[in-house]
């Protein structure tokens, strides 16, 4: 009888409670979904939400036989695109049967890798706009700057980050707190080496023996999977419960055993998996994310109202006024 790779023989490589477990993993791998709100799964492609733009306005009463006017409020509609994810995992079936057969754990080294591909790319397309897919609302940064939130570098990082017309200060103007900030894990040395008067650090090291990052008491958490840019933003600060997401389906998966992979880009063939006695694992979620900004009394005007704001390399800020100047020229 032909050897296969059946279902009892992927077993070790397909746990029970998977889907759950890449879900939560990804989640801790992507800065953004580990600090925006989640919310249930979508049942469709699209979910509309309905998020207020328009406040009611209350009145004085003239006299005691005034007439009271009315007043009314008003509702815009965000839309949540889910959009697809995918990864595939190439593994040769000797590797598995190995692994299989000395009692390792194939998926414990697999399933990491997964959820870090996963949350990478989630957080290079919100943040930034990296490979965003045509379904997805501009990018957190593109949206920080058309908001006019965008606070240069210029040498006094307290100010930049605290001051009147700092990162802190802009969203304010817009009606919200700081909640967090997140950042490049470089950008870990810049507060690290922060100085008070007597030379002494800003910030210590608690008793665990580990330094709690935090401006005004907002926690700074910072981007490890490799997708901040340094070069065009070193922190963002806001509401980050006024991110949102939600996951179209879990995560689903299936294994591969037969088939070829190839290049997306250049369609060469990668692995011809019946040709080369391989297995490969096709994991798959969609999501989709929205920024709702509700209007708030503090700042009405949407065009320059939004619950986060950046800090930006000064080279990187003038590229952007440069780049609007050009765009107002056409």
């Amino acid at each position: 009888m032909a050897e296969i790779i059946n279902r009892e023989g992927a077993e070790a490589l397909i746990p029970e409670e998977v889907s759950k477990e890449i879900i939560q993993g990804a989640i801790a791998q992507s800065i953004v979904l580990s600090k925006f709100t989640k919310l249930a799964n979508m049942s469709s492609k699209v979910r509309t939400m309905p998020v207020l733009n328009m406040l009611p306005v209350a009145y004085f009463v003239d006299g005691d036989t005034g007439y009271k006017k009315t007043s009314k409020m008003t509702w815009d509609k965000k839309r949540i695109v889910a959009e697809e994810i995918a990864v595939i995992v190439p593994i040769p079936e000797s590797v598995l049967n190995d692994a299989e057969d000395s009692g390792y754990d194939i998926w414990g080294e697999v399933r990491p890798r997964i959820e870090e591909a996963i949350g990478k790319v989630i957080d290079g397309a919100i943040l930034f706009g990296v490979n965003k897919p045509a379904g997805w609302r501009d990018d957190l940064l593109a949206s920080i700057t058309a908001a006019g939130s965008v606070v240069p570098t210029s040498g006094d990082l307290f100010n930049d980050i605290m001051g009147e017309d700092g990162v802190f200060g802009k969203v304010e103007e817009s009606g919200f707190e700081v909640n967090g900030v997140a950042a490049g894990i470089r950008f870990k040395s810049t507060l690290r080496g922060l100085r008070d008067e007597n030379k002494q650090p800003i910030f210590k090291k608690d008793v665990q023996g580990g330094t709690r990052y935090s401006l005004d008491g907002a926690l700074v958490d910072f981007s490890k999977n490799g997708t901040w840019d340094n070069s065009k933003v070193k922190a963002i600060a806001g509401d980050w419960s006024q991110g949102v997401y939600a996951f179209r389906q879990d995560i689903t998966y299936k294994l591969l055993t037969e088939g070829v992979i190839q290049d997306p880009n250049t369609k060469e063939i990668l692995y011809n998996l019946a040709q080369q006695d391989m297995v490969a694992l096709r994991v798959v979620c969609r999501l989709g994310w929205e920024l709702p900004n509700p209007i708030n009394a503090e700042n009405p005007d949407e065009a320059t109202r939004l619950p986060f704001a950046a800090l930006v390399p000064g080279e990187a800020a003038a590229s952007v006024v440069s780049d609007g100047d050009e765009a107002a020229a056409e």
